[in-house]
């Protein structure tokens, strides 16, 4: 699947870089990615990389921000839509881990880069910048935790600590950014039917009660 460039507001020059490096990174990890790799995976010169952007951290920031922008305009149609909290929490999950699959580079590079700044292994002058992007993904956590806590208050999720139970929902929701991969003669109802399992099976740990699954 192909990323629309007119609705991440990117010319094509910077969405061709960000692919390319987005691949790079999830293929070989921050550290072993360099502005060389994904200047020959494009088949250009790295100064066309350095007229976008001047680092490897700038770099890898605007892919993290890029990932980051695609989940925020998944989930737009359906964030404030009136009534029950369950629907709304299927079509948010849905449009979520079809973001995991559809652009998995990006949100793999998402990923290390939340993995990066839980190790501390950024420097003084990335910190900054990482805090800005956690903050952002952070941010987009707290639509679905109003949707668990509205969900709650309507008797059709069960759970004790909020935190946790966001947590446990996304690590559920993020997994095909781990153990997906294309299949050949993959159709879009193929991964749309993935999708949705991966939501059943979210959906399962929040409308159980703890005495029915004991």
């Amino acid at each position: 699947m192909t990323l629309d460039v007119r609705e991440h507001n990117l010319d094509s020059s910077r969405l061709d870089i960000l692919r390319a490096a987005a691949t790079c990174f999830m293929e070989r990890g921050y550290a072993a990615a360099s502005i060389d790799e994904v200047a020959r995976s494009l088949g250009a010169t790295k100064g066309r990389i350095y007229h976008h952007y001047p680092s490897k951290a700038d770099l890898f920031a605007d892919v993290f921000r890029t990932g980051m922008d695609m989940n925020y305009e998944a989930i737009a149609p359906y964030r404030d839509l009136a009534g029950p909290a369950l629907p709304r929490w299927r079509r948010m999950a849905f449009a979520h881990v079809m973001q995991m699959i559809t652009t998995r580079a990006f949100q793999r590079a998402v990923w290390i880069g939340v993995e990066m700044h839980l190790r501390g292994a950024t420097t003084p002058e990335q910190r900054t910048v990482f805090n800005e992007l956690i903050a952002y993904r952070s941010a987009y956590g707290d639509v679905f935790r109003e949707t668990l806590r509205q969900g709650r208050a309507e008797g059709v999720f069960f759970y004790e600590d909020l935190s946790i139970t966001n947590q446990l929902m996304f690590m559920t929701l993020n997994s095909p950014i781990f153990w997906y991969s294309p299949r050949s003669g993959e159709t879009l109802a193929d991964i749309e039917h993935l999708a949705t399992q991966v939501v059943d099976f979210a959906e399962g740990g929040l409308v159980t009660r703890k005495e029915q699954a004991a």
